[in-house]
Parts: C-alpha cells; sequence; structure tokens
C-alpha cells in the first residue's frame, strides 16, 4: 500500500482474505486515524466498500481493526455500553495494527 490507495482498498484485502479461510468481517467495527485524539478520519472498514473513498496520504496514521467471526458477520453491544458480541453468539477474534503511510509504502508499527 502506497499513498494514494483509498481506505476501501485495505478492507477490500481484509474481507477477501477472511472470506477465503471461511470466517467473515463484522462490520459495525472500523479502524479508524489517529493524530491529536485517538478516534479520527479517515475511517478504516474491514471490508470492501467503495463509499470510504479517504485517499491515504504520506504521514497518515491509522489502525486496522477487524473484528473476525466463525459466524454472523452482525454483531450487537450488550447493556454495558462497551461489550461487544456477534448476534449469533458465534466465536469471534479482534485484531489492531497501527499503520504508518510512508512515501515508500506502508510501516506496521506494532507488533
Amino acid at each position: 500500500m502506497k499513498p494514494g490507495a483509498r481506505a476501501y482498498h485495505i478492507g477490500a484485502a481484509i474481507q477477501k482474505t477472511v472470506a477465503r479461510a471461511g470466517f467473515s468481517v463484522v462490520r459495525e467495527l472500523t479502524g479508524h486515524g489517529i493524530g491529536r485524539t485517538i478516534h479520527e478520519e479517515p475511517t478504516i472498514p474491514n471490508y470492501g466498500d467503495p463509499s470510504f473513498s479517504h485517499v491515504l496520504t504520506e504521514g497518515l496514521v491509522f489502525t486496522i481493526e477487524p473484528l473476525i467471526a466463525a459466524g454472523s458477520a452482525r454483531a450487537v453491544t450488550l447493556g454495558d455500553g462497551w461489550t461487544v458480541r456477534t448476534r449469533d453468539r458465534s466465536r469471534a477474534a479482534h485484531y489492531e495494527h497501527t499503520v504508518f503511510v510512508t512515501s515508500n509504502g506502508a510501516e506496521r508499527l506494532t507488533a
């Protein structure tokens, strides 16, 4: 990924990889930009949706945060306002990486 790519390109790659393995991507949660605050634009979807057309520019820092499920791609947030689970209660895993866009491409900042 180099400057000029769009946010949905990341999501399309995630969705394709996850579906190929027989899992689904929960759509209610996304990655996001990081700057002066932790949750900033752009929104980085975990699925290919061209409406997320933000251009990734050199110097941008963002997270990729797929929630990958063994069953339903739909999620619900519980009454505590924090806990998220799949609608069908299938097993799921959440991953997060922070990425920095350089002139030569992307650099992952997290292990």
